[in-house]
């Protein structure tokens, strides 16, 4: 059977061969504490729960591609909430079935042969795939140090032909936050270049100092040339919902409007009850940040006795950790019952790095916590 090429040229996911063998340790009886999916176990907040219960008809219906006014002005009120921003729910926000889903078909309402995308790497591998299908060429811009996207850190030649630039924070895998400052130097370049810059937002919510800044605070009224994602995964624990929002420039929001009528990605109007009820509180999103901010607590000593260094990884869900040999260490760690992702997965800059995301219990961080330490001291 022929299947598209671009399939067959990236291959499976790339943590799919760490998944596949904890996967037959588990069917063996081993037991393992993964840190390997950013998946959290936390229990979704009852009154969200009930908020989706609530909402479910007696007769099921398609829902719209706009999504309903409920869902869009409760985003919209928190966005002026928490960044002091003011949108029109009516021509500014697309709800979506999740951000993975948004992120990788966004190429597709403004890509044409011979344009390019670039981002940043090692980074979320969904802005390369969604790029490569939409036949874009596609510039990796490899992060180092502080594994911030900075406006310099991208290639002269890409602004000619660029069409989309991808930007991520807090970042995955490495937790890094780039700045209002740095926002504005990026949306500058993007503005003057005619290039759309996507910021992914999703774990702006999750955070231990000061609250990161949106690229929407730096772009003034109608976000002109941006398109900001959210999702309510990581805040509100909702990852199995699969609910997010696009947010941005109207023109850009129309254009994926058009496209999203066209491929039937409309979030379920249940769902977009429970995530109108999850953005319009803050309370819970604190709550869920404390007991992030206990885990990595937990696991930071781990690092510290072994002489790791702990790069960036104050905020999001992730540590992200100078290892040396990934792939060796993440080997280890599995053998020893402790799975974790080798940096390499996230594109070239990851190698020589681990990422753990704080999803295990508290009481499993502290339990591998004498592992990590074991296992890291003998990498070093």
């Amino acid at each position: 059977m022929r299947v598209n090429p671009t399939l067959d040229a990236l291959g499976a996911y790339p943590i799919a061969a760490v998944q596949e063998k904890a996967r037959a340790m588990r069917d063996a009886g081993e037991p393992l504490i993964d840190f390997s999916i950013g998946d959290p176990r936390e229990p979704t907040p009852e009154f969200i729960r009930d908020a989706l219960r609530a909402a479910v008809p007696e007769v099921s219906q398609y829902p719209t591609t706009r999504g309903l006014a409920t869902i869009r002005e409760a985003f919209a009120a928190y966005l002026q909430r928490r960044f002091g921003v003011d949108v029109d729910p009516a021509t500014q926000l697309i709800p979506t079935s999740g951000s993975k889903e948004a992120i990788f078909s966004a190429p597709l309402a403004f890509v044409a042969a011979g344009d390019q995308v670039a981002y940043g790497t090692p980074g979320y591998p969904v802005y390369e795939r969604g790029a490569r299908f939409a036949g874009a060429a596609t510039v990796p811009i490899r992060l180092h140090g502080d594994f911030v996207l900075r406006a310099g850190d991208v290639p002269d030649g890409f602004w000619a032909r660029g069409r989309l630039l991808w930007t991520c924070s807090p970042h995955n895998p490495t937790g890094s936050v780039t700045t209002a400052r740095e926002y504005a130097e990026l949306l500058d370049r993007c503005r003057a270049a005619g290039v759309l810059l996507c910021a992914d937002e999703c774990y702006a919510d999750v955070y231990e100092d000061d609250p990161p800044a949106s690229v929407l605070q730096v772009a003034g009224p109608g976000a002109q040339g941006v398109v900001a994602y959210f999702s309510c995964s990581k805040r509100s624990g909702m990852t199995g919902y699969r609910s997010g929002m696009m947010v941005g420039d109207p023109a850009a929001i129309a254009a994926l409007a058009k496209l999203r009528s066209s491929v039937g990605t409309a979030s379920p109007e249940f769902t977009q009850h429970a995530a109108a009820a999850a953005w319009a509180d803050d309370a819970h999103a604190k709550e869920r940040r404390q007991v992030f901010a206990a885990k990595r607590a937990a696991l930071r000593p781990a690092f510290a006795a072994a002489g790791v260094p702990v790069v960036a990884s104050r905020a999001g869900l992730y540590v992200w950790a100078a290892v040396g040999d990934d792939v060796a260490v993440t080997d280890r760690l599995l053998d020893a019952g402790v799975v974790v992702s080798p940096g390499r997965a996230f594109g070239p800059g990851g190698e020589g790095h681990i990422r753990l995301a704080l999803v295990p219990t508290l009481d499993e961080c502290e339990a591998a916590r004498e592992v990590l330490q074991g296992c890291l001291t003998t990498a070093s």
